[in-house]
């Protein structure tokens, strides 16, 4: 399985919109909230409504159609020739033993009903819908029917049904404004209180929310904000003027220690020996100083400038390393042109490039490491043991020390200085499997001045 490539780059990112979508999302959950509490809590009641009516109309009707048919029969036995039915909306039949043929062949559907209230229905002659409901008592001396007219009935429950859907779209309406006044209402101090946050983010001292709020949930939010602005800030004092007190504190004996060896190297009775342990002490010191500056910039998320000459700073950094290879099989040497500069201070350039160079050297016991310059980047190709899947994914993490490392010196951190360089100078580095084993490092720079601007010395550093 290929190694996953690991990099880090230091591009500009675009600023995050997840926080206003967010809040938008709260607001459309508020008014979505109150729409469906809306519609159904009103299509609830209004099919509770229409169940309620249904039922107790249909049974007020049979009530009354089974006390009538019983009244009817009564006032029949009395009588027959002239029964008196008291209720003027259902119609009334009766049919003696000699008329129950009649029934058979001209209300066929009534012949087979047994006793009992059914609902019957069709179409008429003219094609009219009909509905009714019919009581049905068939005793052997007669045949009692009521027919109550349902036509009437079924148009109230539409013109009924329409009235009850109408309203629950109304109300759905209402629930949608009255859901959005109170999103409105409710995410208003959350607006503000994510503007005057904005708004103290850009000072340098943060202002007071909390005094803006009232004492509720969004005001103790605002006291939260506050305690963690005062705490953040304090922090961050406390890290500039640890900054500050460190990069002046060890300035000044890296500046006794350059003089005390310049003095030393310009005596002509020093001897060759004592000669090389100052050089290398010289050596050090410029990369303590150059360390120094490149954290500094770190430390304020600002970038200095320089016209830098990258091929020169890599012939420095492989002689450094030549001197401390003692004996180890292993070829350093740099390749390509020195037409390429940078705008970046040398102490950047050589802290980033550094630490790729040294990790070249550190791991690869014998073979080479190549230093190769390119067109607006430099590549450090070593022929070590190469890189592995969990060395590529962690490798730019802070701590993390590869699994070659062993018993080697080293925190871990050389590699995230170097993306963090990256990312304050626009810059990009790459690390990834060799071929056929080794590591390939890859620094891009992400502007690139011509060589005729490099005058020398690189541009004065920020402190």
């Amino acid at each position: 399985m290929r190694p996953t490539e690991a990099e880090s780059t230091g591009g500009p990112r675009p600023r995050p919109r997840r926080r206003l979508r967010y809040r938008r999302q709260l607001r459309s959950r508020i008014i979505l909230s109150f729409v469906l509490l809306g519609f159904g809590l009103t299509a609830l009641f209004a099919f509770a409504t229409n169940w309620t009516r249904n039922r107790v109309e249909e049974q007020l009707i049979v009530d009354l159609m089974s006390r009538n048919i019983d009244e009817y029969a009564r006032q029949f036995e009395l009588d027959p020739e002239n029964p008196q039915f008291p209720v003027d909306q259902i119609r009334a039949f009766v049919y003696t033993p000699d008329r129950f043929d009649s029934v058979r062949i001209n209300r066929p559907e009534w012949y087979e009903l047994p006793d009992g209230i059914h609902n019957v229905s069709g179409t008429d002659e003219e094609g009219n819908p009909f509905s009714y409901k019919l009581a049905v008592r068939k005793a052997p001396g007669a045949w009692f029917f009521l027919a109550y007219d349902m036509t009437q009935a079924i148009r109230g429950e539409r013109q009924f049904n329409r009235a009850i859907y109408g309203s629950v779209v109304l109300f759905t309406l209402l629930s949608l404004f009255v859901g959005w006044w109170a999103a409105s209402r409710v995410m208003s101090p959350v607006s503000e209180l994510a503007r005057r946050l904005k708004a103290s983010g850009r000072s340098v001292e943060p202002e007071s929310l909390a005094t803006h709020f009232p004492d509720d949930e969004v005001g103790q939010l605002a006291e939260a904000l506050d305690d963690y602005a005062e705490r953040l800030t304090e922090v961050v004092q406390r890290d500039r003027e640890f900054n500050a007190d460190v990069s002046h504190e060890l300035r000044t004996p890296l500046a006794v220690i350059r003089g005390a060896v310049e003095l030393l190297l310009s005596r002509p009775d020093v001897d060759e020996k004592t000669r090389n342990r100052l050089s290398r002490i010289q050596r050090a010191e410029q990369q303590c100083t150059d360390l120094i500056s490149a954290l500094l910039l770190l430390s304020r998320n600002e970038r200095g400038h320089g016209n830098t000459n990258v091929a020169r700073i890599a012939e420095q950094l492989l002689d450094v390393h030549r001197t401390q290879l003692a004996g180890k099989p292993l070829e350093l040497r740099l390749e390509g042109g020195d037409d390429l500069v940078v705008d970046a201070p040398e102490a950047a350039v050589s802290v980033a490039l550094g630490n790729l160079i040294g990790n070249a050297v550190k791991y690869t016991t014998s073979g080479e490491v190549i230093v190769r310059m390119l067109p607006n980047a430099v590549e450090v190709i070593d022929s070590g043991p190469g890189l592995s899947p969990e060395d590529a994914a962690k490798l730019f993490e802070r701590g993390y020390r590869g699994t070659h490392a062993g018993h080697s010196q080293g925190g871990g951190i050389g590699l995230s200085i170097v993306r963090r360089l990256c990312a304050l100078y626009y810059w990009d580095v790459r690390v990834q499997p060799g071929k056929p084993k080794g590591v390939v490092a890859t620094l891009t720079f992400g502007r690139v001045v011509s060589a005729e601007a490099d005058s020398g010395p690189a541009g004065p550093e920020a402190e």
